[in-house]
């Protein structure tokens, strides 16, 4: 039977020798060829990590800008020019104490919240017992300032331990109205709370007798021309945040009554 040559060029003859097979070369162009495929797709796998924490770096930055920013108040105002940021009773802000923990203060500073113009904050008592009084002697119209003595005296049943600044708030009024208040940079400085019931600690204290203006508490400083309050009978009072724990406790107290002539 005659031979198809096309089955012949296909297969060959059965009784030639089947070539060797280089097994490490074919495995060598294998990889070769593989290798830029995975590259480019640990690449890919970095791309995306990195993309994934750059994300969460600016979603906690965003976070971070949310909670540290302006106060939620609808009577405060925050000018990032670098003026004083104006605060209601209920706003919320932070405070920092001297050896650096965080003092959460879900409202104004006790310098802040009495401000020019608008009327005496009405405080609760504190849950602490501690209570404010102030002590200021008679001064003339017009005097450049008027000392006088703070006092904190723990009228609870336990005792009472934490941190405050250095000097309470001042707040001057008449007829439940905002003359002037303690204003501009205060003394880096804590003051050490230990008080048993019925202990007492005092505080140095001042006021300048003049009349403030709501202008005043938008500007970084207030002026130096401020009108002088004029003869009569005036009530002082006193405000200071008490922190203990990394919470702050408002203490206040009852007003005095002093008299300018």
């Amino acid at each position: 039977m005659a031979t198809d040559p096309t089955l012949k060029n296909l297969f060959g003859s059965m009784d030639e020798p089947t070539p060797a097979v280089d097994v490490n070369s074919v495995l060598r162009r294998t990889r070769r060829r593989r290798l830029p495929k995975q590259a480019a797709a640990g690449g890919v796998l970095t791309l995306a990590i990195g993309g994934i924490a750059v994300a969460g770096f600016q979603g906690l930055g965003g976070l971070s800008q949310s909670s540290g920013g302006s106060s939620d108040s609808a009577a405060s105002t925050t000018d990032s020019g670098g003026t004083s940021e104006l605060y209601s009773a209920e706003a919320e802000t932070g405070a920092t104490t001297d050896s650096g923990d965080a003092t959460d203060i879900k409202r104004a500073p006790a310098d802040r919240i009495n401000l020019c113009g608008g009327p005496v904050a009405e405080v609760a008592p504190s849950a602490t017992g501690l209570v404010l009084t102030t002590q200021f002697d008679d001064a003339a119209v017009g005097a450049s300032s008027v000392d006088g003595i703070v006092t904190m005296t723990n009228e609870g049943t336990e005792t009472v331990s934490g941190t405050t600044a250095a000097s309470a708030a001042i707040t001057l009024s008449q007829d439940g109205v905002v003359l002037w208040h303690s204003n501009g940079p205060m003394i880096e400085m804590a003051a050490v709370v230990d008080l048993a019931p019925g202990e007492s600690m005092e505080y140095a204290a001042s006021f300048v007798p003049v009349v403030c203006a709501v202008e005043d508490d938008l500007a970084e400083s207030f002026r130096d021309d401020l009108p002088p309050a004029p003869a009569g009978s005036y009530d002082v009072s006193a405000l200071i945040d008490l922190s203990t724990d990394g919470n702050a406790e408002l203490i206040s107290g009852p007003a005095s009554t002093i008299t300018l002539g």
